[in-house]
């Protein structure tokens, strides 16, 4: 009979059993992948996490406890490489926060439609931003250019290019922190709802 027999394959894992480890990798691998679809809606972003996540799991296998909840520590590690991904696109604090929120709920099914809403609505607030703020923001956290290289893009100085991108950044975050507050506010209304009728 072919039993998951979690605490056995820790401890065969922690003597460096490839088996136990690809045993784990296939119980894990598609649950966090569903998980990595629902912030990331790539295909290939997704499949590196997961990937990252099980390196992680292979360099750290010496670390973990036998009698621990691997699923946990799987998720919370996925989790951290989400915000990670993020980070290298946007420079919204509020999304480690829209997780965290989101992480306390096991029924996940509406995040994914949620954040949607919540990015376009961030998207609107670049655009929104004036030109050279907004050609500045996007060069910095969508295109991942260096200050050097946005001041020689747009003929600015670089001390200039810093307080733009100083300026947008700020606007970013307290709109984004104003969006945040409303979209807790409803998903907080569709909890009740929801508790309310089971």
């Amino acid at each position: 009979m072919n039993v998951f027999d979690e605490p056995l394959l820790i401890s065969l894992l922690k003597r460096n059993s490839q088996p136990a480890f690809r045993k784990l990798y296939d119980h894990y691998a598609d649950h966090l992948f569903a998980f990595c679809m629902q912030y990331t809606h790539s295909r290939e972003t997704s499949e590196e996490l997961v990937e990252d996540t099980f390196v992680w799991l292979w360099r750290n296998r010496q670390s973990i406890r036998q009698d621990t909840t691997l699923k946990s520590i799987l998720f919370t590690r996925t989790r951290h490489y989400i915000i990670n991904a993020y980070r290298k696109t946007i420079n919204a604090p509020v999304f480690e926060d829209y997780i965290d929120y989101l992480g306390q709920f096991e029924d996940r099914s509406f995040n994914h439609l949620e954040y949607d809403e919540f990015q376009k609505a961030a998207n609107k607030a670049i655009d929104r931003l004036p030109e050279t703020q907004r050609k500045v923001i996007r060069m910095s956290r969508i295109e991942m250019m260096r200050i050097k290289e946005i001041a020689q893009t747009l003929d600015l100085k670089e001390q200039t290019v810093k307080n733009q991108l100083s300026l947008a950044t700020k606007t970013l975050r307290r709109t984004l922190r104003q969006l945040y507050i409303i979209f807790i506010y409803f998903s907080f209304i569709k909890v009740l709802f929801h508790f309310s009728i089971v």
